[in-house]
Protein backbone atom coordinates (compact mmCIF):
# COMPACT_ATOMS: atom_id res chain seq x y z
CA UNK A 1 0.00 0.00 0.00
CA UNK A 2 2.79 2.44 0.85
CA UNK A 3 4.58 1.67 -2.41
CA UNK A 4 1.34 2.21 -4.34
CA UNK A 5 0.86 5.55 -2.59
CA UNK A 6 4.41 6.63 -3.45
CA UNK A 7 3.89 5.60 -7.07
CA UNK A 8 0.62 7.57 -7.18
CA UNK A 9 2.38 10.61 -5.69
CA UNK A 10 5.15 10.32 -8.28
CA UNK A 11 2.61 10.12 -11.11
CA UNK A 12 0.81 13.28 -9.92
CA UNK A 13 3.93 15.18 -8.85
CA UNK A 14 3.48 17.94 -11.43
CA UNK A 15 -0.30 18.10 -11.13
CA UNK A 16 -0.45 19.33 -7.57
CA UNK A 17 1.46 21.87 -5.50
CA UNK A 18 4.60 19.78 -5.75
CA UNK A 19 5.17 21.41 -9.13
CA UNK A 20 7.14 24.16 -7.35
CA UNK A 21 10.07 21.81 -7.54
CA UNK A 22 11.18 18.50 -6.15
CA UNK A 23 13.28 20.02 -3.38
CA UNK A 24 10.43 22.14 -2.01
CA UNK A 25 8.07 19.18 -2.26
CA UNK A 26 10.55 16.93 -0.49
CA UNK A 27 11.22 19.46 2.28
CA UNK A 28 7.50 20.00 2.85
CA UNK A 29 6.73 16.30 2.88
CA UNK A 30 9.58 15.56 5.27
CA UNK A 31 8.40 18.35 7.57
CA UNK A 32 4.91 16.85 7.66
CA UNK A 33 6.25 13.35 8.31
CA UNK A 34 8.57 14.55 11.09
CA UNK A 35 5.65 16.38 12.69
CA UNK A 36 3.49 13.25 12.49
CA UNK A 37 6.29 11.12 13.95
CA UNK A 38 6.81 13.61 16.77
CA UNK A 39 3.12 13.49 17.68
CA UNK A 40 3.20 9.70 17.59
CA UNK A 41 6.24 9.54 19.90
CA UNK A 42 4.70 12.02 22.35
CA UNK A 43 1.35 10.21 22.59
CA UNK A 44 2.29 6.52 22.17
CA UNK A 45 2.95 5.86 25.88
CA UNK A 46 -0.52 7.02 26.88
CA UNK A 47 -2.51 5.46 24.09
CA UNK A 48 -0.87 3.66 21.14
CA UNK A 49 -4.11 3.58 19.16
CA UNK A 50 -4.72 7.31 19.50
CA UNK A 51 -1.06 7.96 18.66
CA UNK A 52 -1.29 5.99 15.43
CA UNK A 53 -4.56 7.65 14.43
CA UNK A 54 -3.26 11.15 15.22
CA UNK A 55 -0.02 10.58 13.30
CA UNK A 56 -1.95 9.18 10.34
CA UNK A 57 -4.37 12.10 10.26
CA UNK A 58 -1.55 14.63 10.49
CA UNK A 59 0.34 12.89 7.70
CA UNK A 60 -2.64 12.62 5.36
CA UNK A 61 -3.91 16.15 5.99
CA UNK A 62 -0.42 17.64 5.77
CA UNK A 63 0.51 15.95 2.50
CA UNK A 64 -2.95 16.68 1.12
CA UNK A 65 -2.59 20.34 1.98
CA UNK A 66 0.83 20.45 0.34
CA UNK A 67 -0.53 18.75 -2.76
CA UNK A 68 -3.44 21.14 -3.22
CA UNK A 69 -1.78 24.46 -2.35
Amino acid sequence: MRIAWLLWLKAHFGTYGYSQGPIRGLVGTLAVLVTAATVWVMVRDRSPTVAAIAAGVIGVVGVGWLALH
